[in-house]
């Protein structure tokens, strides 16, 4: 009997993507509150695996938020035209997947996210040249409040750039912690309850609060292009290090404030006025800390003690947004549950 070669390469193709789907991984929702609890699932062809050994592979996982059980696959570096993004002079998309920019000032303290059981502040630093009514600034740090427990993550001063250097510097409950360079290199704290994993051998980390939040994380340099373009004036001595960040929130409670953090809230009216170029919103005041690891803002609502009410759970699920606008241009964009 004759094969045709269109049949040989149909068989071959099943016979790779049977292999392949033997090798994926099998994952399980450790989440209490997913529908998906405990359930058992085959990561996708296309990503085999949680914890790939190329830097630049996508990663394996549930989402434990969604109705809908299954694995996805999806990027482990920030990416700054999503949900939940602080990058640049701080331009942030918030929950309600609205552009907005919150400028601060330099050597400051703000928050970010401040609920029941979490605190996220940021550190500032910026510049103001001569002839300026306010300061540039970036997101050089971020401090975590958790049960009673601390962390914080910074970039630290480079004059200039270099991407053989790690600027990358820890601390946990306020003693410097150090995690070896290496794609995939972590570190856990005794409780087990925060994870710090590297997604490239310098500069880029994952921080997982299991049923809480993960934080993707990359440091930066203002570029000699962005410089160019926005006449930041950056200084010979000084490239402004500083943090690309992208958060994801597991049942924030509809109480939750900080600059990102209320735009979690169901009933959150965004001041940003979508259509304009760079929409800014105010709140210095209401949400500046004395310190990175202090919750003493005016609207922060976290307790070292602070457990989330059940009921007052809010479990978002993003994929199911409507939204007009783009995110990538800076322009106001609306999204519709």
């Amino acid at each position: 009997m004759k094969v045709s070669s269109s049949s040989l390469l149909i068989t071959l193709l099943i016979l790779v993507s049977v292999l392949l789907q033997t090798n994926a991984e099998t994952l399980t929702c450790t989440s209490r509150r997913s529908p998906c609890f405990l359930k058992k699932m085959t990561c996708p062809v296309q990503c085999p695996s949680r914890s790939p050994k190329d830097p630049t592979a996508k990663v394996c996982y549930i989402d434990c938020n969604s109705p809908i059980c299954k694995t996805e696959c999806k990027n482990r570096k920030p990416n700054c035209s999503g949900t939940g993004a602080a990058c640049l002079d701080p331009r942030f998309i918030g929950g309600d997947g609205i552009v907005f920019y919150f400028h601060g000032k330099s050597n400051e303290h703000y928050t970010l996210v401040s609920d029941f059981n979490l605190q996220i502040n940021s550190r500032f630093i910026g510049l103001r040249p001569e002839g300026r009514t306010r300061d540039y600034t970036w997101i050089q740090a971020l401090g975590f409040l958790f049960n009673s427990q601390t962390f914080s993550l910074e970039a630290t001063k480079a004059a200039t750039w270099d991407d053989e250097i790690d600027h990358l510097k820890f601390t946990s409950n306020r003693e410097e912690l150090v995690i070896p360079e290496g794609h995939l290199s972590s570190w856990q704290s005794p409780e087990s309850n925060l994870r710090v994993e590297r997604t490239s051998n310098k500069n880029s980390v994952v921080i997982t609060l299991p049923d809480v939040a993960e934080i993707s994380v990359n440091v930066v340099p203002v570029t000699k292009e962005d410089n160019r373009i926005h006449n930041y004036q950056i200084p010979s001595d000084d490239c402004f290090a500083h943090l690309e960040v992208q958060f994801r929130f597991y049942g924030l409670s509809s109480k939750v404030e900080g600059v990102l953090g209320r735009t979690y809230q169901p009933d959150f009216k965004n001041p940003a006025k979508p259509g304009v170029a760079m929409p800014v919103v105010g709140g210095e005041d209401k949400y500046r800390t004395t310190s990175l690891l202090s919750a003493n803002c005016k609207s922060c609502t976290f307790s070292p003690a602070g457990v989330l009410d059940q009921k007052d759970a809010l479990v978002m699920d993003y994929g199911t947004l409507d939204c007009t606008g783009s995110a990538i241009s800076g322009n106001g964009i609306v999204c519709r549950k």
